[in-house]
């Protein structure tokens, strides 16, 4: 059987009733076409722009080896002046990927460059939304948004494959105890079923999400990325109105974080091999319910 994904719908645009009605009270992903027909970023966003507006900064570059239990989740694998990278991206494959890096923050200018979607709802969060950048062929690995916000994820240049999952599948997804991502041993794009027969049967969505087009990914949902060619995105997040999600977001970001980071410097291999076998054993236990 395998994994049984579906394509995402994509509509050219759409209405704050449709979208309200039809996708964020049932948190239905969409792929919006058209939603930065009015944005300066567009045409103006090239690589070029970017590297002459911020590339002289030092970014922190992360690749597709699994983690080290002994370092923080979001430590880095190497540094690099912006500037280069970009140069890197724009001229070979690399599993190098720039996350919790935002320009913005360093060029406010560009805050004029795009739009948060308030004709479709409202609670965005950030000043300064985050970026995204990687090489053809890089991956983000599968897991899902610690603050649990609504997700408008934007597109630019090239091309890059996307996998959702409802995070009702968290436990058959292997969900790594007091973590938002999932066992990194497998490869969700290619399972090997056998090995992992908790996947097997699990139902999700994909797209290939294109320049300019923009992915609403609701609350909670697990996704995995794949960039086809170097390129880069910006993720606009919104509150979901829930107070209980609100709540489960404010536990994430503080009592569980705070937790595993302090198991992981005390306990180090030892305590992220218990994590596994536990998820493990509560993925392939699920198979049976």
């Amino acid at each position: 059987m395998g994994l049984i994904l579906t394509q995402i719908e994509k509509v050219e645009d759409i209405s704050k009733d449709d979208f309200i009605k039809n996708y964020l009270i049932p948190r239905k992903p969409l792929v919006i076409k058209n939603m930065t027909k009015t944005w300066p970023a567009l045409e103006k966003w090239t690589f070029e722009y970017l590297k002459e507006t911020v590339g002289d900064k030092i970014v922190p570059l992360y690749d597709s080896a699994k983690a080290d239990p002994s370092k923080p989740i979001n430590a880095s694998a190497a540094e690099m002046k912006f500037g280069d990278y970009i140069d890197l991206i724009r001229r070979e494959p690399t599993d190098l990927r720039i996350f919790l890096f935002d320009p913005i923050k360093h060029a406010p200018g560009l805050l004029e460059d795009y739009r948060s979607p308030k004709d479709l709802m409202g609670g965005f969060l950030d000043k300064y939304p985050n970026m995204f950048f990687g090489g053809a062929g890089s991956i983000t690995f599968l897991h899902y948004d610690i603050d649990l916000a609504h997700i408008f994820h934007t597109h630019f240049h090239g091309k890059k494959h996307i996998i959702l999952f409802d995070y009702k599948w968290s436990t058959r997804l292997y969900k790594i105890p007091f973590a938002t991502y999932a066992l990194e041993d497998y490869d969700i794009s290619n399972p090997d079923y056998e090995k992992f027969p908790a996947l097997n049967g699990i139902e999700g969505q994909e797209t290939i999400l294109e320049h300019g087009e923009t992915l609403f990914m609701p609350t909670g949902m697990w996704h995995w990325m794949k960039y086809l060619d170097g390129a880069f995105s910006i993720s606009l997040r919104a509150w979901d109105k829930s107070w209980a999600i609100k709540a489960k977001s404010l536990y994430n970001l503080t009592i569980q974080r705070k937790f595993d980071d302090y198991m992981k410097k005390a306990f180090h291999t030892k305590y992220m091999d218990w994590k596994e076998r536990l998820a493990i054993k509560r993925a392939e236990s699920s198979i049976l319910k």
